[in-house]
C-alpha cells in the first residue's frame, strides 16, 4: 500500500483531522500527567532542513522521543536536496532507511517530488506556499479554549503568505469563514481564493474584516528569505499591525494567534503578545502535541 503523506491540510479528510486534534488534546494531557508513552518505539524520523527553525526542529525532535522512537537531523549541508543528487534518488534512499521524513524547504514543489519517489510517509514542516503543521496546532488550540471552530468566523490579517494558504485550506477542512486583510498586491494564491469564493473574502479594512470574528491570526510581514523587502513591506503593512484596540473589533471572546517569532512593534504591538486575547504560548506548545498524534497516525496507519 502506498504511503500516505501530509503535505497539504487537504490531504486528510475532515474527520480525519477533527480525530488527530483529539488525539493530539490527549496526547497532551498524558504528557502532563507523566504518562509514558512508547508507540513509536524503534521508529526513526528523518528531518530535512534547507529553512532555519527553532520551533519545528525542537516540537518534532522532541515528540519522537516523548513518543519512543528517534529523529535525525540534517542540515542544508547534509543534503542539498536536488542541488548535488536528484530529489528522487534521495527520497528513495532515505525513505529506505526511516520510518517518516519531515522536510522544511522553500518551493512546494521538491517536496512533492520527495513524496512521489518516497516509501514511508512525508510530512510538509513548511515551503514557501504551505505550513499544515502550524494549522494543526492552531486548530487544536482554538478547541481547547472555545471548542469547535466549525461556522466561526477567522480573520487573517498581514501577508497572504503560506500561512495565508493554509489557513484558507484549514476554512474548508474545519469549515469556517475566513477574512483576509492585505494590502493590494499582497494576496494569497489566486487560484485558492478563487476555489474557495464561498468561504473566504479579502477585505483592505482590518477593522472591518475583524469586526465580530472569533480568531485573529498575523504572521510576520517579510518571511524568511524576503528580507531584502523589509523596508518596501514595512511600509505597505503599517496599518495591519495587530492591537488591543483592533481586537476590541472582534467578538468579545475572540482569541488572538501568531506562529512565532513575532516582530513587536511590527505585525503586532509592543503589548499584544501579554493582551488576554493571546493564547501564542500555547498554540507554540500544541505544536508538539499535534505533530506527535501526526506521526501516529502517519506511521502506525491512523
Amino acid at each position: 500500500m502506498a504511503a500516505r503523506h501530509f503535505l497539504t491540510l487537504l490531504d486528510f479528510s475532515p474527520a480525519e483531522l477533527d480525530q488527530l486534534i483529539d488525539n493530539a488534546i490527549s496526547l497532551k494531557k498524558g504528557w502532563r500527567s507523566g504518562e509514558i508513552r512508547d508507540s513509536l518505539r524503534n521508529r526513526v524520523l528523518a528531518m530535512i532542513f534547507e529553512k532555519a527553525s527553532t520551533r519545528t526542529r525542537v516540537s518534532f525532535e522532541a515528540g519522537m522521543t516523548q513518543l519512543g522512537g528517534s529523529a535525525l537531523f540534517l542540515s542544508p549541508n547534509d543534503t542539498q536536496l536536488g542541488r548535488g543528487e536528484p530529489i528522487e534518488d534521495s527520497s528513495r534512499v532515505i525513505s529506505s532507511m526511516v520510518d517518516a521524513v519531515m522536510i522544511r524547504t522553500f518551493e512546494h514543489d521538491k517536496i512533492e517530488r520527495f513524496a512521489g519517489a518516497s516509501s514511508v510517509p512525508v510530512i510538509n514542516a513548511l515551503t514557501d506556499q504551505f505550513h499544515p503543521c502550524q494549522l494543526l496546532a492552531d486548530m487544536q488550540t482554538f478547541r481547547e479554549h472555545r471548542g469547535s471552530i466549525r461556522g466561526a468566523t477567522v480573520t487573517w490579517i498581514g501577508d497572504g503568505n503560506n500561512m495565508c494558504d493554509s489557513y484558507i485550506n484549514a476554512a474548508e477542512q474545519f469549515g469556517f469563514k475566513l477574512h483576509i486583510a492585505c494590502p493590494e498586491g499582497y494576496e494569497p494564491d489566486a487560484e485558492l481564493l478563487d476555489a474557495n469564493a464561498d468561504r473566504v473574502k479579502v477585505i483592505r479594512e482590518p477593522e472591518e474584516a475583524v469586526r465580530g470574528a472569533h480568531l485573529i491570526a498575523t504572521d510576520v510581514w517579510a518571511s524568511m528569505g524576503q528580507e531584502q523587502e523589509q523596508a518596501i513591506r514595512a511600509r505597505a503593512f503599517a496599518p495591519y499591525q495587530v492591537t488591543p484596540k483592533l481586537m476590541k473589533l472582534a467578538d468579545p471572546e475572540a482569541l488572538f494567534m501568531h506562529c512565532l517569532p513575532a516582530h513587536r512593534g511590527e505585525e503586532i504591538s509592543e503589548d499584544m503578545l501579554e493582551h488576554a486575547s493571546a493564547v501564542v504560548w500555547d498554540e507554540a506548545e500544541n505544536r508538539l502535541h499535534a505533530q506527535k498524534a501526526l506521526l501516529e497516525f502517519l506511521i502506525l496507519g491512523g
